[in-house]
């Protein structure tokens, strides 16, 4: 397993319907319970934001790597859970 970063805005309606099938999601398939993912607001922790190349949240990285920015759909989520735990690589 990879470990995946998510920053989001406590006030962004796109980052919590990603929160939202991001459980989806793993109650659908358990392979991704053990995903790991560590969720910065940026509202709140600026000083770890500050220091990724992003402009829009939801954003997501895999061992630093960008692999998504901006609103997502449930299938842009399904697939950073999929990168993250190596499946269909």
């Amino acid at each position: 397993m990879n470990p995946v970063t998510m920053f989001v805005l406590n006030s962004c309606p796109y980052c919590k319907q990603a929160l939202s099938w991001m459980d989806e999601i793993r109650k659908e398939n358990s392979k991704f319970s053990d995903v790991e993912v560590k969720i910065i607001d940026e509202g709140i922790e600026p000083n770890i934001a500050d220091k990724y190349d992003y402009y829009y949240v939801p954003t997501y990285y895999i061992n630093g790597v960008k692999v998504h920015e901006g609103a997502a759909t449930k299938d842009i989520v399904r697939k950073v859970f999929e990168k993250a735990s190596n499946v269909n690589q």
